[in-house]
């Protein structure tokens, strides 16, 4: 049995101002990333697979409104929501995305049947929806996606005609805000917040696996489709170098194919995973403007958790030890 059993997961990345943060919302990230961590870690610590953690991390993130997947996901430019997800096994390389669906209540786990039961890889629109239907997983009314919140920052970015890189417009939306708003003010500066969510994990099989779940771009064209269901892009694990789910502008990152990327340079350079991740999110990505971050473990338990930006919703947990969650840089 693996003694180096560990979770790491993400909630986005940008520019997070501690003078934006309030000392109860603070609180409430930092409150709920530890209890996703501690979920998983249970499944690890009872001799779960890493696909088994990973699936349960990303599907709480999905239920947790602070966050931009799921219940709590950004609205595209008509005003509905389209959800996608990606999750890979790292001990056989299969692999399982959907994107653009409007009414699988927890993507990731239709992206885990695809992965269980298909021979393809990725459904999208109509066709996810029919196959996780099949599958009898569980379905909502596309309002259920709704939240006050993400409804400000859609109506302040179709003001600026523009899309906004997932809840951007988040900070944007708490200064329009009375000051007694009870709504949680995401510490996030206008243009500079990329929210997706993801988890990655090694078990004590010594398997790997990756997940990244996400509800796009706020005010995005429908069916755009950005780096996180992709496999190599926004997530991908294999057992002999590492996992990987990243967390950014998803065009750059699926320019760069930057998960893979991480993989590709440990087996091909013989580099190890903090220099790899590191060589990806510092140097190649900024090169096209790719702004963002990831988080990453290998096969002996190291986790790297890298991001170009001013701050990423992050952290990680060994088995026996307590959880480590933080924000800022």
């Amino acid at each position: 049995m693996n003694s180096n059993a560990v979770i790491a997961i993400h909630g986005g990345a940008g520019t997070i101002l501690r003078t934006s943060m309030s000392a109860s919302a603070e609180t409430g990230y930092h409150a709920a990333l530890n209890a996703v961590l501690s979920a998983g870690q249970r499944v690890l610590a009872d001799g779960g697979s890493a696909l088994d953690a990973v699936s349960e991390a990303v599907r709480l993130l999905e239920d947790c409104a602070l966050f931009n997947a799921g219940h709590g996901a950004v609205y595209t430019a008509a005003g509905t929501h389209e959800l996608d997800a990606a999750i890979m096994d790292g001990r056989t390389l299969d692999a399982g995305a959907i994107c653009c669906v409007k009414r699988v209540r927890n993507p990731i786990l239709a992206a885990r049947r695809v992965l269980e039961r298909s021979d393809h890889v990725l459904f999208t629109g109509d066709g996810a929806e029919a196959f996780a239907a099949a599958q009898g997983l569980e379905f909502v009314d596309n309002g259920y996606f709704d939240t006050d919140a993400r409804y400000r920052q859609w109506q302040l970015a179709r003001e600026q005609q523009r899309p906004m890189l997932d809840h951007d417009a988040a900070t944007l939306a708490s200064t329009a805000s009375s000051n007694d708003d009870p709504t949680p003010h995401e510490p996030i500066d206008p243009n500079r917040k990329f929210g997706t969510v993801g988890a990655v994990a090694l078990d004590r099989h010594g398997h790997l696996a990756a997940a990244t779940s996400t509800g796009g771009v706020t005010n995005k064209q429908v069916g755009r489709v950005g780096d996180t269901p992709l496999i190599g892009a926004g997530c991908y694990a294999d057992d002999a170098t590492c996992a990987v789910s990243t967390t950014g502008a998803g065009e750059m990152f699926m320019r760069m194919v930057a998960a893979y990327d991480v993989a590709a340079q440990m087996a091909y350079r013989q580099v190890s995973l903090e220099e790899a991740a590191h060589d990806v999110v510092m140097n190649r990505l900024p090169k096209i403007d790719g702004r963002g971050g990831l988080v990453a473990v290998d096969a002996r338990g190291n986790v790297t958790l890298p991001f170009n930006t001013e701050g990423m919703y992050r952290g990680f947990a060994r088995l026996g030890e307590a959880p480590v969650t933080a924000i800022y840089r």
